[in-house]
């Protein structure tokens, strides 16, 4: 039994991988310990797994002005002492880190305890952690077509995002009985990310009577404090009732997305991931401030992949027409499921798990040889 800590808070975007890959070692026997942020998001997602271990970490990202900086600085430095007693205590014998500001003292702290460590990039474009951290690794996870100068080709792994094993795709027909909704002709999904998109969410609302009257049922996502439960209705051509249902969370995100006939998202790779996972075509809208821009440069990739389109924020406006146009056209909608198909095609999960319990294993030899030199 190999032991295994993986730092995977801060985002969804995160701790949804950090939950795929230690469901996949812990089904193998190992024993996993997950290390989370205090952010309400962790906390709402890491209930559905009662099954695993996890700790919450003192930590705050790197950004805002100078008072917000030092702060990040100090709680960096907390993180890090935290970390080497978590370290001491769970004793691991390989380091996963997922990115974010909850990698970084887990990171340095391995590395000072001669721990192997493990990067996973689930974007187009490198974070600022894995970048900090790159030399450090023993092996480094990423998505199709990111290189990373100067580091050995050995060490690098294109392995994809892994995804938990209760995200799969379902018939539509089945998701919206588990969901409780009813669907009168289509069922458009809006999905913000795990912190939620206030634009879209403003989009929704501004824009449901044209949805509804062209007979567009709405399932919104909305994030965490963003709304309560709610729902709200309008007619379509014909007098029939449509409903926007507004919902603030859900740990049915499999049934959410296997529902639609057509996703309006923005462009994290978690959320990406889990489309291709479910086969739901979609409308991408990168985050216009995420760091390094990687929202749009994994919109650009998911579009030339063939399975969806971008859009811009700056563009809403034109979503409506965007939307009502690809939503009943079933032939280009075929054409993107056809290639979701394609794109998924193995499982990340395991393969990453698998490499994880090899680099332990490689890792551990040398030190078991010169124990065995020296008796």
């Amino acid at each position: 039994m190999r032991k295994v800590l993986i730092a995977c808070g801060g985002t969804g975007g995160h701790l949804a991988p950090g939950i795929a890959v230690a469901e996949a070692l812990e089904a193998q026997g190992h024993n996993c310990c997950l290390l989370i942020s205090n952010k309400q998001v962790d906390s709402a997602l890491i209930l559905k797994y009662p099954q695993l271990n996890y700790v919450q970490t003192p930590g705050r990202a790197f950004s805002g002005g100078v008072l917000s900086r030092l702060a990040s600085l100090w709680s960096l430095c907390s993180s890090y002492l935290f970390s080497r007693k978590l370290i001491r205590t769970f004793k691991p014998d390989v380091v996963l880190l997922f990115g974010g500001f909850v990698s970084v003292g887990l990171g340095f702290a391995a590395r000072s305890a001669g721990i192997p460590i493990a990067l996973h990039e689930a974007n187009c474009v490198a974070g600022k952690t894995i970048l900090l951290l790159k030399r450090l690794a023993k092996r480094i996870y990423l998505p199709d077509g990111l290189r990373l100068a100067n580091i050995a080709p050995k060490v690098i792994r294109y392995y994809g995002y892994p995804v938990r094993a209760d995200i799969k795709h379902q018939l539509k027909v089945d998701a919206r009985r588990e969901l409780g909704i009813s669907v009168h002709r289509k069922l458009l999904v809006v999905i913000g990310g795990s912190q939620g998109a206030s634009a879209l969410n403003a989009w929704v609302l501004a824009s449901f009577t044209q949805l509804a009257h062209a007979g567009i049922s709405v399932y919104c996502v909305t994030g965490l404090g963003k709304s309560n439960v709610s729902t709200i209705d309008a007619l379509d051509s014909n007098g029939n009732k449509i409903t926007a249902t507004f919902v603030p969370f859900s740990a049915q995100m499999s049934q959410v997305i296997s529902a639609a006939d057509l996703v309006i998202s923005r462009a994290g790779a978690g959320s990406i991931a889990e489309t291709i996972r479910c086969r739901a075509p979609a409308i991408l809208i990168p985050y216009p401030h995420a760091s390094d821009d990687h929202q749009n440069a994994n919109a650009r990739m998911h579009e030339q992949h063939g399975v969806g389109l971008q859009l811009s924020e700056s563009d809403l406006s034109s979503l409506v027409d965007e939307t009502k146009e690809l939503i009943y056209n079933d032939w280009v909608l075929g054409k993107f499921k056809s290639n979701l198909s394609r794109l998924d095609r193995f499982d990340s999960c395991q393969r990453i798990a698998d490499d994880i319990v090899e680099l332990s294993l490689c890792s551990a030899a040398p030190m078991s040889g010169l124990m065995e030199s020296t008796t």
